[in-house]
């Protein structure tokens, strides 16, 4: 049988109070006494009451909640962006709603329509892999609900986003790699329909240029970000007539998977190839030899995205500002290159 969910109702019954005084009670209103605030609040706590939040959006026409759609947990990152914006939502009074769409499009679909069904006041995205049809994230622009990008954008929708200057991080890593004798750089690079793939392919193929080093389009590899296939690119690259001598790849997680094939292919690290990667996870630090790579502030992109995402829900529709906020990446020095 279905357990009864307390109400206000049974509260006032028990305690022969009206409803609109258990209500006053509940809500804070000073102009109870305390006997009778103390006796609610005590009933109340015994019961286990829960606010009725259904009823209470529907009155105020909010439900205090956010989504936030990612597209993996299989790295720290997402993982912490997602905790800097709890952080934020919380103070601001706002409960969360997460999901992962398993770099899917599908997936991403399925989570936008849970969102909608659960009224959130906003979401925060960053898309998946696949995604390049953006209909199901127009919804909500056409519903007046607010949206936030991150990271991975939608450069075809007018709305707010937070990235971080991906070009440059990825121009100061090959810059590096090239002040230190490399000359053979090979990228893994990300696949082409995210636009984060593209500003780092910009930035690698830019420090290459001003150094007066020739672009071998051989040494660059898109990819669809699958770690299963890191060993068969990597392998490829070492097999060539004259392997590179450094590697930049597009994200942490590629890099660890390559550090592992290329040790185990005998060679050494950075003495025979340096590597670098993007983004800081958890793990670079880590591994052995430990991961250079590209910071990015992820607390502070969670939280930009939550705060503006907030600040959206508390303007009117007409009043929204489509500002992109690019934060700056940092270069950590490890002893991978």
């Amino acid at each position: 049988m279905k357990k009864h969910q307390v109400t206000i109702i049974d509260i006032a019954r028990a305690l022969n109070l009206s409803k609109s005084t258990v209500s006053r009670v509940l809500t804070g209103h000073a102009n109870v006494s305390l006997k009778t605030r103390e006796a609610v609040l005590e009933l109340a706590k015994k019961l286990d009451y829960q606010k009725n939040m259904l009823a209470i959006s529907l009155i105020s026409k909010k439900t205090n909640t956010i989504g936030i759609i990612v597209p993996e947990f299989s790295s720290s990152y997402f993982p912490q962006v997602i905790i800097a914006a709890q952080e934020v939502a919380t103070q601001a009074g706002y409960n969360t709603v997460v999901s992962q769409s398993n770099e899917t499009y599908e997936t991403e679909v399925a989570n936008t329509k849970v969102m909608l069904a659960n009224q959130v006041d906003g979401i925060i995205v960053s898309i998946t892999r696949e995604t390049k049809n953006y209909d199901h994230l127009k919804i909500f622009e056409r519903k007046g609900i607010p949206i936030v990008f991150f990271n991975r954008v939608c450069d075809e929708m007018k709305v707010p986003k937070v990235i971080v200057d991906d070009f440059e991080g990825a121009y100061n890593a090959v810059d590096y790699l090239i002040k230190n004798g490399r000359k053979r750089i090979a990228h893994l690079a990300g696949p082409v329909s995210l636009r984060i793939s593209e500003r780092r392919l910009d930035g690698y193929k830019s420090a290459l240029k001003k150094n007066n080093i020739e672009i071998d389009e051989e040494l660059i590899i898109s990819y669809d970000l699958g770690l299963s296939k890191v060993k068969i690119y990597v392998n490829h690259l070492l097999n060539m007539e004259n392997p590179p001598d450094a590697i930049f790849a597009v994200n942490d997680p590629t890099a660890i998977e390559a550090i592992q094939v290329i040790k185990k292919r005998g060679l050494k690290i950075p003495e025979d190839i340096a590597i670098i990667g993007f983004s800081n996870d958890y793990a670079s630090a880590l591994m052995a030899p430990s991961l250079t790579t590209v910071a990015q502030p992820i607390a502070e992109i969670g939280m930009t995205a939550a705060q503006l995402l907030i600040d959206q829900i508390n303007r009117d529709v007409s009043d929204w500002k489509a500002v992109t906020k690019v934060l700056k990446t940092e270069l950590i020095i490890r002893e991978s290159t």
